[in-house]
């Protein structure tokens, strides 16, 4: 997750409470990332962290906006490998899928993190949680879906909405592997029922 790895300058305290902060999500999810564990982290007194981060949702909504930066960075690797596909509407759509779901079984406790339900973002647009192109998660999947009406790939009055169908269908399965009955399988049947969500999608949509 290079979005994650930016070297910070001696003295920047609060890159350094983020840095330990996605580290503890990494390990354990969101119920992980206590602020005063990040300050131990970072080697300083806990009072020192308030000037940075208010509370412990403060620091939480900054690392759930790094992983979601970091989801976003992952979809648009995978988009890249797509637009030197022959169908390139259909083959984006399915790498929207396909890298979310890669995501989340790399790296799982900063998926549930970027899926956390204590608080929002202020705006879907927030820098902070975007990739490289400067499109979030859910952005990507628009445009990929607004492509897939450009080429006829999808009719347009089916278009409202449809980020929310493809996206439910693709996170349930996601959450059903990580802390669901789905989790017992292998990888290669979670790749394959994966593959398959994923063209059930692209093909109801």
């Amino acid at each position: 997750m290079d979005v994650m790895r930016r070297a910070y300058h001696h003295g920047d305290l609060r890159r350094a409470l983020l840095e330990a902060g996605i580290a503890l999500a990494r390990e354990g999810g969101p119920e992980a990332v206590v602020l005063r564990e990040a300050t131990r982290r970072a080697g300083v007194v806990p009072n020192a962290a308030y000037r940075h981060f208010a509370s412990r949702d403060a620091l939480l909504q900054a690392v759930r906006a790094a992983a979601l930066a970091a989801l976003a960075v992952a979809m648009e690797k995978e988009l890249a490998h797509a637009r030197k596909q022959s169908d390139v509407a259909r083959a984006s759509l399915r790498a929207i899928g396909v890298a979310y779901l890669r995501f989340a079984a790399r790296e799982p406790g900063l998926f549930r993190t970027a899926f956390t339900i204590a608080g929002e973002p202020e705006t879907a647009g927030e820098p902070g949680w975007a990739g490289r192109s400067g499109m979030n998660p859910f952005q990507l999947l628009g445009a990929a879906l607004d492509q897939m009406v450009a080429a006829g790939a999808l009719p347009a009055k089916r278009r409202p909405g449809a980020e929310y169908l493809a996206w439910s269908a693709v996170h349930g399965l996601a959450m059903l592997v990580l802390e669901g009955p789905l989790r017992r399988m292998t990888r290669k049947e979670i790749q394959e029922i994966g593959r398959r969500v994923v063209e059930m999608v692209e093909k109801g949509l």
